[in-house]
């Protein structure tokens, strides 16, 4: 058949590279892409956003299955749109998706099913909101309550930062990054997972756990940002306990979602807290994690298209999904200045050399050709994953091919993976 992977970054990209593997894949279109995907597919030049050119094109190229990556477009409504047009898509309807569009929903939602998440307020007043953080015990947790692309989350140590990250959300100044209402929340301390369940509205198949690092520099300190890398699985987390967090956080969201809005299909991606008291769910988003997937690609074994044909079509029960063995990590090289402002079309080089480090594979992200070289066009640009036997192979093969890359300006972190292997060093 005919896909369609809707989205430009590493996580398509990632998508990208695990269904060219596939034998059923007739072609595969990429809308936008980026300078990686085209590659392997056709890049489109449509936005993720654009949904009546998307399925204009959908129809025209006769795709057999769309795959969306970002959250934009579920938010808009992508999903109902091909859907009314008979045309089969991975992801949740834009009811479903509001488990990750609206952080208030969600908490609300978390509270309903007994699912265990901390303490919060939500806030339209932006007055309300700061006499709130002028008076609540510190640190808070300040969140954006619509999609803020990573960004719309702040962690307040502080009066001066909480006052702050209000302005940047509820404010009209340039800054404001959010039209919304915020979410307040009480901090909690411990170790940052990701969970990802495939689903088909009716029941769900678990991924490998892994663990990203949104922070920007090493010893998370700096600002939030989409994501800075990412390993999976999680050597100490044992099975019986994933299966616990699973029928915990995963299961009774899916079993909401159908009873009180749309069944969710496509991929449920919950952040965690690994707390003293147990795990404590910092949000829901509604799709592949980035850039999880970069790492999560690299393990699955089992053909991408069947399974998410098994989920479109409601049948998910039938299809056994395994999974590698090994362990993956993966660290991203970002551009200058991100995630703020940045400067793009800046030359690398090196990605080749590093793909002949045993167990590399780079993801472009937000990268462009130019006269048949790479050039950045983004914040975040590459994901240098890798796998080994160990997580601590995975690790050092990575920044082994990191190592033969280069652009003016490349900035990383140091230490992906570290609190995967060392627990005790907590976020």
């Amino acid at each position: 058949m005919n896909i369609l992977i809707v989205g430009s970054g590493g996580r398509e990209h990632a998508l990208v590279w695990k269904l060219a593997q596939s034998p059923r894949a007739k072609k595969l279109f990429a809308a936008p892409g980026n300078g990686g995907t085209c590659a392997l597919a056709e890049n489109i030049p449509i936005a993720a956003t654009d949904i009546a050119n998307l399925l204009r094109f959908a129809k025209e190229k006769n795709i057999g299955m769309t795959i969306v990556g970002p959250d934009d477009p579920l938010a808009l409504g992508i999903v109902d749109a091909f859907r009314a047009a008979g045309l089969p898509i991975f992801g949740p309807t834009k009811l479903a998706a509001r488990i990750e569009t609206s952080k208030a929903f969600a908490k609300m939602f978390m509270g309903f099913y007994d699912v265990p998440t901390a303490p919060y307020r939500t806030f339209i007043d932006p007055e309300e909101a700061r006499a709130f953080v002028q008076a609540h015990p510190l640190p808070v947790v300040i969140k954006a309550d619509g999609l803020a692309r990573g960004k719309g989350v702040f962690v307040c140590k502080t009066r001066e930062d909480a006052l702050i990250a209000l302005e940047k959300l509820m404010g009209s100044g340039a800054k404001k990054t959010s039209p919304s209402a915020v979410v307040i929340e009480g901090w909690v301390q411990g170790s940052e997972i990701s969970l990802h369940a495939f689903s088909d509205g009716k029941m769900s198949s678990a991924m490998p756990i892994s663990m990203d690092h949104k922070r920007l520099l090493d010893l998370n300190r700096g600002p939030n940002t989409g994501g800075m890398g990412a390993v999976a699985p999680i050597p100490w987390i044992l099975p019986e306990t994933a299966a616990r967090m699973n029928a915990r956080i995963i299961d009774p969201i899916l079993r909401g979602l159908s009873l009180e809005l749309d069944p969710f299909v496509g991929c449920l991606y919950p952040g965690v807290m690994l707390t003293e008291n147990g795990p404590i769910v910092l949000e829901y988003n509604a799709r592949f994690g980035d850039p999880e997937t970069q790492c999560l690609m690299r393990l699955l074994k089992t053909d991408l298209i069947d399974i998410c044909e098994a989920c479109i079509h409601g049948e998910l029960q039938n299809t056994a999904i395994a999974w590698s063995n090994a362990y993956a990590a993966c660290v991203v090289l970002a551009s200058v200045g991100y995630p703020d402002t940045y400067k793009n079309d800046v030359p690398i080089k090196g990605i080749a050399h590093a793909e002949r480090v045993p167990g590399v594979t780079v993801f472009h992200a937000g990268t462009k050709r130019i006269g048949g070289r790479f050039h950045t066009a983004g914040g975040r640009v590459l994901g240098v994953t890798a796998v080994g036997d160990s997580l601590e192979i995975a690790i050092q093969q990575a920044y082994k091919g990191i190592s033969r890359i280069s652009f003016p300006g490349m900035q990383y972190r140091r230490d992906i993976g570290f609190r995967a292997i060392y627990p005790e060093l907590t976020s």
